[in-house]
């Protein structure tokens, strides 16, 4: 399939329709029925309207992770700071351009503080937020991106020192490249080709040569292109890898232990997710296929049970759950069991949220809009569940039924 950009009202509706609606797999009764031990409780926060990603990370300077959710409904971005046990106060919302899509948290302008870049499908930027050293934020400033940024992320590209941005563009099938001019302000964007329909981008040194190399999942295409820094953020033309069927969401991480970097990609209209595994010089050959939820949309990489080995989290859509796949070591997984969150959950992200040394889950429900904390306790005993009332929208849990989603 080929995406095209048309008239702003038509343009809203194709952008909601191919993220959430398009071809949806009506999720099963025995979905619903297994959960994962290792998160039996979680906590609900509120957030704006429609939330559709999340991020972790040192908001205030206080130790402990915070978060930042976009809200693609009231174009803006929540603000959860920790109270420093996991739990969190009620979020304070900062304007951002329109129909925002993804956040990643990092030091943009080198003062020490965690700054925000978030990608604006409607408005074609990327807003760019720096904090004021305790939490709040500064008014954003607009960037040009291509046309429909879904995905943004932050990473060294340039070897300078300072954070570049990547951009993944839906429908002119580019990846945009904003050169940090040191100062937290952005030289202009410098496009690549990817493949159709690019939904997520991730940063990572997939050759071993100490340069941040790209990866972009192309959804009209069921592959992902992989684009070699040659040096300075430039990049070599794109290398394509097949995957399954929608992907829509990509991670590095170094699945088999031999200590370079291997991806994790989540097909959202197979219900799978693709594992390929890096040859040492950032070739890769496909691995087994891991079955997930119904209709995953986000998936995130992390340590959750403490071997050492990074295991798979996704979040399922049409299933109101996520997927917790356990590395058995050497890349291999066992079959994901779930764990009950919101309504729609849209994105999911792994950090110690309150402070005991393993990882938890945050995921953003775009239908009951909130946020689920789910804590980790390894020893899999929790504290009953608590919900945070504090968004703008209704705040609900439970399941619709099949086939009754609310198209957004």
């Amino acid at each position: 399939m080929t995406f095209h950009h048309s008239t702003a009202a038509q343009t809203f509706g194709v952008i909601l329709a191919c993220m959430f609606t398009c071809a949806a797999p009506v999720r099963s009764a025995a979905a619903d029925e297994c959960t994962h031990p290792l998160f039996p409780s979680e906590l609900e926060l509120g957030s704006g309207d429609q939330p559709t990603s999340v991020a972790i990370g040192d908001l205030d300077g206080d130790g402990d992770r915070d978060l930042a959710v976009t809200n693609l409904g009231d174009a803006n971005v929540s603000i959860l700071l920790n109270n420093g046990d996991g739990s969190f106060a009620a979020d304070v919302l900062y304007g951002t351009g329109g129909q925002p899509r993804s956040v990643a948290i990092g030091d943009l302008d080198g003062d020490g503080d965690s700054d925000l870049a978030v990608a604006n499908a409607f408005s074609d930027n990327v807003s760019i937020l720096r904090n004021n050293g305790d939490g709040t934020f500064a008014a954003h400033v607009l960037y040009a991106a291509g046309n429909e940024p879904r995905s943004v992320a932050m990473g060294d590209l340039d070897g300078d020192g300072d954070r570049d941005l990547a951009v993944a563009n839906f429908f002119d099938d580019k990846v945009s490249i904003l050169r940090n001019n040191g100062d937290g302000t952005f030289a202009a964007g410098v496009l690549y080709s990817a493949g159709n329909g690019p939904r997520s981008v991730a940063i990572g040194d997939l050759d071993g040569d100490g340069d941040g190399d790209l990866v972009v999942t192309n959804y009209g295409d069921d592959n992902l292109s992989v684009l070699m820094n040659i040096g300075d953020g430039v990049f070599a033309p794109q290398v394509a890898y097949g995957v399954g069927n929608g992907p829509d969401s990509v991670a590095i991480w170094d699945l088999d232990g031999d200590g370079d970097s291997d991806l994790a990609v989540v097909n959202s209209l197979a219900n799978t997710i693709s594992i390929l595994f890096n040859d040492g010089d950032g070739v890769f050959a496909a691995g087994a296929f891991q079955g997930t939820g119904a209709w995953p949309h986000s998936m995130t990489i992390g340590d959750l049970d403490g071997d050492g080995d990074g295991d798979l989290a996704a979040a399922n859509y049409n299933g109101d759950n996520v997927s917790i796949l356990r590395n058995l070591g050497g890349g291999a997984f066992a079959p994901d069991v779930f764990q009950g969150v919101g309504d729609a959950p849209s994105s999911s992200t792994i950090g110690d949220l309150d402070g005991d040394g393993d990882v938890d889950l945050a995921v953003s429900n775009f239908e009951s809009n909130n946020v689920s904390i789910l804590l980790n306790q390894r020893a899999g005993t929790f504290a009953p569940d608590v919900l945070y009332p504090t968004g703008e929208g209704a705040h609900f849990r439970g399941s619709r039924g099949p086939g009754r989603r609310r198209r957004p």
